[in-house]
């Protein structure tokens, strides 16, 4: 089969699908929908003054991205979900295309068992991938909800980071990143009670060393609630609890998670077994200033990252940390992070945000303002910028994480429809 025949096929089924939708309605007739959008984004570095880390200082990238989302729904409880995506992607440098981690990587996405994700062109100075990021059914049986195929996995209550979030995470600082990848999985969601539910998840790599099977059993009780976790990621063995509840008009909630990883020959970071610890503490409230004031504030703490920015280098060296690092094991790559997140609606069109991160072993962090103007329900835009602060690098030596990040503008236009 070649390499556009399966989003082709995906497509024409799509629109068979369509056009069956377009016939009278009737009791046996499903529902079809088709929600389409569309992003234009741009974004503007400047990198320190480190020719040896950054040959180019000065890049501008182009990023679009058109994605269709068709959803047919069947009248026994079933429902049939796709998502087939293009981006586009034009650079001023090659150094460029990294965007400082604010644009998404084009790392192939972890459990699936074929990507179908292709390049469709590509020059110096340019990308074009199509790919096929959901292709799901969801059923009701009785208690249970069970969804087969590409679909998207959230677990956790953190909002920036997560420490018991198996399934493709991705780090707060990705401008672009509106979507979570689509892992191939069989998921079944059980409903024991009013109040308790237990979740199974076996996700699926290319091979069994690259699989994850996991469970959840979640409980609440007033306004608390608890999560226990446990399974098998990729040839960790893995436990851990989440839990979150309303204390006044505050929300605290937090999360743990302990990795016992296996020895790997040949690595630097990973030659022995071990027992990893992953930790998130945050907590959110609504100050009563105008509209209303949204701060979400939270610390997280993986022990998958370098002890000290010096060590990041020799870490990206090792084939074994990369793999985890992009398969999302830890979102940031030192091991502490501390952040505020706050959101402002000033009116129904203008919406103002902050972000902020530090890592507070070394000082470093990075400040992102941000204005979204909402024209209407298919319009809007966004405008953010990238400030670090912290100790720049010397040639190939961090001195901190964030002082070695590019300055940034990052501007795009949104439509959906």
């Amino acid at each position: 089969m070649s390499r556009l025949a399966w989003p082709l096929t995906l497509l024409l089924a799509l629109a068979a699908g369509g056009a069956f939708a377009q016939t009278p309605p009737s009791d046996a007739a499903p529902a079809f929908t088709l929600r389409t959008s569309l992003k234009s984004s741009v974004l503007w570095s400047l990198a320190p003054d480190d020719p040896a880390l950054y040959p180019d200082q000065e890049t501008t990238t182009g990023f679009w991205r058109l994605r269709l989302e068709p959803n047919v729904r069947l009248q026994d409880g079933t429902s049939i979900e796709g998502a087939f995506e293009q981006r586009w992607r034009a650079f001023s440098s090659v150094r460029g295309a990294l965007g400082g981690g604010v644009l998404p990587t084009e790392a192939p996405a972890p459990y699936r068992i074929r990507q179908l994700d292709w390049q469709i062109a590509s020059s110096n100075n340019a990308q074009w991938y199509a790919e096929i990021d959901r292709a799901a059914v969801h059923t009701q049986a009785g208690a249970a909800t069970v969804t087969i195929g590409r679909q998207a996995i959230g677990w956790g209550r953190g909002v920036l980071f997560g420490a018991v979030d198996l399934f493709s995470p991705f780090t707060p600082l990705e401008a672009d990143r509106e979507w979570r990848r689509g892992v191939d999985a069989v998921r079944a969601d059980v409903k024991l009670s009013d109040r308790n539910s237990v979740d199974a998840v076996a996700a699926f790599g290319s091979n069994i060393d690259e699989s994850a099977f996991a469970g959840r059993l979640r409980g609440y009780a007033g306004k608390a609630d608890l999560e226990l976790v446990g399974g098998w990621r990729a040839r960790d063995v893995f436990g851990g609890a989440t839990a979150s509840a309303a204390v006044r008009d505050a929300e605290i909630h937090g999360e743990l998670a302990v990795f016992r990883t296996p020895a790997v020959a040949g690595s630097s970071a990973f030659a022995n077994e071990r027992s990893i610890a992953k930790a998130v503490a945050g907590a959110s409230y609504r100050f009563p200033f105008g509209n209303g004031l949204l701060v979400f504030a939270e610390y997280h703490y993986s022990g998958f990252g370098a002890a000290s920015p010096q060590e990041i280098f020799p870490l990206l060296t090792d084939p074994e940390f990369q793999v985890r690092y992009l398969r999302g094991d830890t979102q940031i790559l030192t091991r502490h992070a501390i952040a505020l997140l706050a959101t402002y609606e000033y009116s129904p069109e203008l919406t103002f945000g902050g972000q902020w991160i530090q890592n507070p072993a070394d000082g470093s962090g990075i400040l992102v303002p941000s204005l979204t103007w909402t024209f209407n329900d298919r319009w809007s835009a966004l405008v953010s910028g990238y400030l670090p602060f912290g100790s720049e690098p010397v040639g190939l030596t961090l001195n901190s994480l964030y002082g070695a990040s590019p300055l940034g503008a990052f501007a795009q236009v949104r439509a959906y429809w």
